[in-house]
């Protein structure tokens, strides 16, 4: 991660920043509640974190970069649980009070202390390996559609898709270590519109009319979701003139891209031309976000993200760590999009939608 001193904020957040961003969207206490009593809220959070332990454990322990993975796996997990019911106890202690940022944060302290760096390496080149695959397919279903608002539409949902390729939910994590994920299927078992937050039409109507000078799109994980998800409508955007800037965390996280990988990805599904199956990529920037958490906090992106950005019209944030625990409440200089599904209960609740619903928030800003 870049030093902190060459951390920024991100050039297009409504200022003064200080009284308009607060980066953790769910607030887990009010400042009339007891500074040294665990909120409901607080308490709820902690506890899922907690139940995601064994996930994160079981892929620590068959990490084979580190030596004596399984044992290190053990105190990994001993740790963290340890740290959860400090805080627990006192919420102060750990850097608190808690908020989603934290508790990301503590959680990869605690692995990258034992010398676990990417523990899901395995499993995202896999899923990238899978994803590059059915790219064309794709993408060809995507350019046979004629209506430009279907197709549109088509594109979200398969956004949408590909974001349930997320190992950082309890749940998520266990379905596919069981069963896998068919991005194809999962487009048609969204859960039916009107979704949770759905400005879908608005944007539809936007799109036909109007048309963005320089995207910049804020990506979550890797394999279906930044593939078959992202790049696709990245791809469309190129289509329509929009310059693309893709930003991507600098250190692993969960199952979350990287910079390096997606240089990767995109060296590959590239032909000899330079082309993403037919469309030029000379618009297509990849930024590293100076970000290492599955979450962000837009008051520190790295210098080289803030430059890119800075003349940038449009902003998408993706995922539900990025677009709906953080920022879905941010607010921008330029048009924004927050797409992202709702794959926590406790997320659910708080939007009042159902566990997979979806987020489909689009703010204008008139000029």
């Amino acid at each position: 991660m870049e030093s902190d001193s060459a951390m920024v904020a991100f050039p297009l957040l409504t200022t003064p920043i200080e009284s308009n961003y607060r980066a953790c969207t769910i607030p887990y206490r009010f400042p009339s509640d007891n500074p040294r009593k665990a909120t409901p809220t607080e308490i709820a959070w902690i506890d899922l974190f907690r139940n995601s332990i064994p996930s994160f454990k079981k892929r620590a322990e068959s990490d084979t970069t580190v030596v004596d993975a399984p044992t290190k796996a053990e105190k990994f997990a001993q740790r963290y649980a340890d740290i959860l019911d400090d805080i627990k106890k006192d919420p102060e202690s750990h850097s608190g009070p808690p908020d989603c940022t934290l508790l990301c944060r503590l959680r990869e302290q605690v692995l990258r202390e034992l010398g676990f760096r990417d523990i899901f390496k395995k499993v995202k080149d896999e899923e990238n390996t899978k994803a590059i695959s059915l790219f064309p397919e794709v993408v060809r279903l995507n350019d046979d559609i004629e209506d430009g608002g279907k197709r549109l539409e088509n594109l979200v949902r398969g956004i949408f898709a590909g974001n349930i390729f997320d190992l950082g939910s309890a749940q998520l994590a266990e379905v596919f270590s069981r069963d896998g994920m068919s991005f194809l299927a999962s487009c048609q078992n969204l859960v039916p519109r009107p979704w949770v937050i759905d400005d879908l039409d608005t944007f539809k109507a936007k799109w036909n009319k109007k048309s963005w000078k320089k995207a910049v799109i804020f990506v979550d994980n890797s394999g279906a979701d930044v593939i078959l998800g992202i790049l696709p409508f990245a791809r469309e955007l190129l289509k329509r003139g929009t310059q693309v800037v893709l930003a991507a965390n600098d250190l692993p996280s969960i199952n979350d891209v990287t910079y390096p990988e997606l240089i990767e990805i995109i060296s590959k599904l590239k032909d000899e031309s330079g082309k993403l199956i037919g469309v030029d990529t000379s618009n297509l920037l990849i930024a590293n976000s100076g970000n290492d958490l599955p979450v962000i906090d837009l008051t520190r992106v790295s210098q080289e993200l803030a430059y890119l950005a800075s003349d940038a019209d449009l902003v998408i944030l993706e995922g539900m760590g990025r677009g709906i625990e953080t920022n879905l409440y941010a607010q921008f200089k330029c048009d924004s999009l927050k797409i992202g599904m709702v794959k926590h209960p406790e997320v659910a609740q708080f939007l009042g939608g159902r566990l997979y619903d979806c987020v489909f928030k689009y703010n204008e800003v008139l000029g």
